[in-house]
């Protein structure tokens, strides 16, 4: 018991030097909170569940933190590819769902206040869903979309 009251002094003491430690800094954090937003371009997934075209809660959310951090940037284009796996559905279904899904997204990135920027909405179906041996790429039901961004002016 008398050990562990020694440590609890020692972290106590160590919390207290340290708290005292971050009053003397001269703007230091300042300076890091405040520093220039960095205006790197964006990629993120949009999944989807078969056969659907709505984005889902988790989507919603992805695209609101890309919005978010787009904020202090300027948006020069977004770009939305809709994509569909082979496991249902036809060669012209699948297209038709993809574009679809890139729609969705679409309407999602504006409803989640995204900087307006110029769109560039493609689909590609279900081209590429297979690999060289015939079997279904995993993961094809999916919006890829990637926002361009630069420093603001």
């Amino acid at each position: 018991m008398t050990i562990r009251r020694k440590t609890l002094g020692f972290a106590a003491l160590g919390l207290a030097v340290g708290l005292a430690g971050c009053s003397t800094m001269t703007g230091g954090r300042d300076r890091v909170v405040k520093a220039a937003p960095r205006c790197s371009d964006q990629t993120v997934q949009i999944y989807f569940e078969q056969f659907s075209a709505e984005v889902t809660k988790e989507g919603r959310a992805v695209l609101a933190a890309a919005a978010a951090q787009s904020k202090p940037c300027k948006v020069t284009s977004v770009e939305v590819l809709g994509l569909a796996d082979n496991v249902g559905g036809t060669p012209d279904s699948n297209l038709d769902l993809s574009k679809k899904r890139a729609q969705a997204v679409t309407a999602a990135l504006a409803s989640v206040g995204l900087p307006a920027g110029e769109f560039k909405v493609s689909a590609v179906g279900e081209t590429g869903s297979t690999t060289a041996d015939g079997r279904s790429r995993p993961l094809r039901r999916r919006a890829d979309i990637v926002v361009h961004l630069s420093a603001p002016s």
